[in-house]
């Protein structure tokens, strides 16, 4: 059994979105869904700095699903079709089984890494793009980051990992003491998200 999770450098990150736009085009995502989005600390809208000018500063948070070893989302769903992989402890979702409730939604303290499909799936190109084995996304089901699921089947990374330029991102098994992610957050200072929340995400962001 390995827990796999992600340590993502904040000193690195650059704020180029080549992480979402891979995810997004390996995933073959509706138009309307992002499952990683590079956030700033100073506001909502992209590339905001923190601070008053001229006393500003940049530093990009990149969020998407933490990957809970303790997820408030599989405790709620009344079908199992949000749930924790033993094998891995991915927190994958079944779009098969999902009734659309959203009670997964509501119980995530991580506001907007989860979608909603409301309408059937629309796309800007007529074919699928990325990876051939990824699940049909489906109308009134909910979807969110899988770690790039099929890919780990393979024994390949998630794809955000393979486009950061500044190398930002870090991807293992966070219970192997020797792997790379034990490694980094053993030697370095981070932080978790709402890690007061005792969801305990498998992110960790050095700072």
């Amino acid at each position: 059994m390995a827990r796999y999770g992600m340590v993502i450098d904040t000193k690195r990150c650059v704020g180029c979105n080549a992480c979402s736009v891979n995810c997004k085009m390996t995933n073959n995502l509706p138009d309307t869904n992002w499952w990683t989005r590079v956030l700033t600390e100073g506001g909502d809208e992209i590339d905001t700095p923190a601070g008053i000018f001229p006393d500003v500063s940049m530093r990009y948070i990149t969020v998407s699903c933490q990957h809970c070893d303790n997820p408030a989302c599989t405790k709620v769903c009344p079908v199992g079709a949000t749930y924790k992989d033993p094998e891995t402890g991915v927190v994958r979702q079944d779009y098969d089984k999902c009734i659309g409730c959203r009670m997964c939604m509501a119980a995530c303290p991580y506001t907007g890494v989860r979608s909603f499909n409301w309408e059937e799936p629309a796309y800007s190109l007529d074919h699928a793009v990325g990876d051939a084995d990824v699940p049909k996304h489906q109308k009134h089901v909910v979807e969110k980051c899988t770690f790039c699921y099929q890919r780990l089947a393979r024994g390949e990374e998630p794809a955000c990992m393979e486009l950061c330029p500044a190398r930002a991102r870090h991807f293992g098994d966070l219970d192997d003491p020797e792997s790379e992610v034990s490694q980094l957050i053993a030697k370095r200072s981070y932080e978790q998200l709402l890690a007061s929340e005792g969801t305990k995400p498998s992110v960790y962001y050095l700072v």
